[in-house]
């Protein structure tokens, strides 16, 4: 495969991060380095150290001569005795960390709560230090810009779907002729005989890009992800990239579509706006799993030679340990279960090195927030906007009362191994792919990726992320309660 050129895409953040007040615009606050603070400005410090310093000790704590010695040498000159140009300066600084306050305060169009305030009373604080400061870009802000105009661009359409061949050629034909840009589409999908039967599409098919799925790398060559059909397509989007991954643009043409915000039949305009930059993303987190498994002293070892539905690579192995590793990224969720044995599983799981808890039951769901509204919500678990950085923990029909799924942070790492005692084995599957068993001494080991999918919004985060609810889930759809013809005293109505 050649490689071309590939354009960088990045997050670009807009002006809506600045806010108004009075009808002006504020400016950003300075931050100290290594800090989640504002800098204070010369004059601010100055009164700030007035208020706070040694010098608000009570007059009957020190002696006389050191209460003058204070008053002369440490506390600064009173508001009148300072000079107009330095009294200016400090009233502005007061007036602009005023509306900072009332900024942070209001965050009325930021999905990101305020920074919180690290001190606490006159004298406690947060102890600081480099590593933890994590600077979130707000999410309402995200939009999408290229460094370089996209050139390849991979389609991706729903398999055995016959229904999805027209939208195909008509958006291949569109890419190609209009937009001149190189199409990558999977093998088996050029390949397809009801495809290639058509011989009006013949010219356009001989120009498209295959590859193969575990044969061919795309990390570097391609731009720009088109996805036809439902939530699946996305999923199998995710999975070809286990690093970067482009931004990725859903279309719904599949059974369900809570991923897929976009209509087909408003497909020119919607790609053409997102090849100019003119889209919004939202940054859809993944879990980066770690399988580690024990080597079967009874299987040759060509067993592990090739990928086959969750087999590591040779170069995964490590013969002095007599383990193997496996790492992938999954978008959805981290499913344990009890797979074909009758017995309940036994699991215990980890948070940062600590045992919290054993799972005795069908088994455990390890979901992103986007995975919240797939097997977890058919489990019990709340469905969580894609914006919140967390880890749910949610349990598959549990041998007990109390056990409530969680939500943990999304720093944690979270580790599941079988518990000694268990009478049977356990299954795992990612994405709903590459399911295999797992025995005693074999581990998995999860943590968020830093390898989100940048998923391109139709309308904003908000707005698509309440209506797929609405409109695949059906959430909170009831029959409205009428009111009444005539009102009347309580006491008198019946129920």
């Amino acid at each position: 495969m050649e490689k071309r050129g590939a354009a960088r895409s990045c997050v670009m953040d807009s002006a809506d991060n600045s806010d108004a007040l009075n009808g002006e615009e504020i400016p950003a606050a300075p931050n100290e380095p290594g800090t989640g603070h504002r800098k204070p400005c010369p004059g601010e410090e100055m009164w700030d150290r007035a208020r706070c310093g040694r010098s608000s000790k009570k007059r009957e704590e020190v002696s006389p001569r050191t209460a003058e010695k204070l008053d002369s040498s440490t506390v600064p000159k009173k508001r009148d005795q300072l000079s107009p140009k330095r009294q200016e300066q400090a009233e502005k600084c007061q007036r602009k960390s005023k509306i900072h306050r009332k900024v942070g305060q209001r965050h009325a169009h930021f999905l990101h709560g305020p920074s919180p305030d690290t001190h606490f009373g006159p004298k406690a604080s947060i102890l600081q230090n480099s590593t933890s400061i994590v600077q979130i870009q707000d999410p309402t802000s995200q939009r999408l810009i290229w460094a370089k105009p996209p050139t390849n661009v991979l389609v991706i359409k729903k398999v055995k779907d016959e229904a999805l061949l027209e939208p195909f050629k008509e958006l291949c034909t569109f890419l190609i002729e209009e937009k001149n840009l190189v199409v990558f589409v999977e093998k088996k999908v050029v390949d397809d005989t009801a495809l290639a039967k058509d011989t009006d599409f013949e010219r356009i098919r001989q120009q498209l890009s295959p590859f193969r799925e575990g044969y061919d790398e795309l990390s570097g060559y391609i731009d720009l992800i088109i996805c036809l059909g439902g939530d699946g397509t996305l999923l199998y989007a995710s999975s070809l990239f286990q690093t970067s991954v482009p931004p990725v643009m859903a279309f719904h043409l599949g059974s369900l579509g809570f991923l897929t915000p976009f209509k087909f039949e408003s497909y020119r305009t919607e790609v053409t706006k997102v090849i100019e930059g003119d889209a919004r993303i939202i940054l859809r987190s993944r879990l980066k799993v770690k399988v580690v498994k024990a080597l079967k002293t009874a299987e040759p070892e060509r067993n592990y030679q090739v990928e086959d539905n969750g087999l590591v690579p040779q170069s995964h192995i490590n013969n002095e340990t007599q383990k193997a590793f496996m790492q992938i990224h999954v978008l959805n969720e981290l499913v344990v279960d009890r797979g074909p044995s009758s017995y309940l599983s036994n699991v215990d799981l980890y948070l940062d090195g600590r045992l919290i808890t054993s799972v005795q039951g069908d088994g455990v769901i390890v979901s992103t927030p986007t995975g919240s509204t797939a097997y977890a919500a058919a489990a019990g678990a709340s469905m969580m906007h894609p914006n919140v950085p967390a880890i749910m923990i949610t349990p598959i029909c549990p041998h007990s009362l109390s056990f409530r799924p969680i939500v943990v942070p999304a720093g944690m790492e979270l580790k599941i191994m079988l518990s000694p005692d268990t009478r049977n084995m356990a299954w795992v599957s990612f994405d709903g792919r590459s399911r295999q068993e797992i025995q005693h001494a074999d581990s998995i080991t999860v943590t968020t990726s830093c390898y989100p999918v940048p998923s391109i919004c139709c309308h904003d985060l908000v707005y698509d992320w309440f209506d797929s609810l609405a409109e695949c889930l059906h959430w909170n759809v009831r029959k409205k309660q009428s009111r009444f013809e005539e009102i009347t005293d309580s006491s008198d109505t019946e129920c």
